[in-house]
C-alpha cells in the first residue's frame, strides 16, 4: 500500500510517525512522508524533518521525505490524490474531558475532503 503520512511537529503527529514506521515495518507499505507547516505547534520545519529522517534511520526504514509547502491540509488532499496514494495517516488529535475527539484543522479539512482512505492515529 502506498501511503502518505502527514506530520507538522504537534505531538500526536510525532505519534502517528512512531507507529506508521512501525507498521510500514510490519506490512511492507511504501511510505512518504509529508512534512508540513502546523500553526498550532512551534517545532520549525527543520526540526520536524530531522526528527524524521532520525527515527526513519533508527528504523532502518527507507521511506521518502519532503517538505510541503502551502495550506497543509489541501496540499496532503492533493498530493495524495494526484500521485495515487492508496492512503492518508496523520496524527487524531486530542480527546476533551466529555470524551469528544477535538481535531486540528489540517486532520478535519483532510478528512472532510479526501477522496483517499484517511486514518487518524492516537
Amino acid at each position: 500500500m502506498k501511503v502518505l503520512l502527514g506530520i507538522g511537529g504537534s505531538g500526536d503527529s510525532l505519534t502517528a510517525l512512531e507507529r506508521t514506521v512501525e507498521r510500514t515495518r510490519e506490512a511492507g507499505d511504501d511510505l512518504t512522508v509529508a512534512v508540513v507547516e502546523n500553526p498550532e505547534s512551534d517545532a520549525s520545519l527543520a526540526d520536524v524533518e530531522s526528527r524524521v529522517r532520525d527515527l526513519l534511520g533508527d528504523a532502518d526504514l527507507d521511506a521518502t521525505v519532503r517538505r510541503v509547502e502551502g495550506d497543509a491540509g489541501s496540499r496532503l488532499v492533493d498530493i495524495a490524490e494526484s500521485e495515487g496514494f492508496d492512503h492518508i495517516a496523520l496524527g487524531g488529535g486530542q480527546t476533551s474531558p466529555m470524551g469528544k475527539i477535538n481535531l486540528g484543522q489540517i486532520a478535519q479539512f483532510v478528512l472532510l475532503n479526501s477522496h483517499v482512505s484517511v486514518t487518524l492515529v492516537r
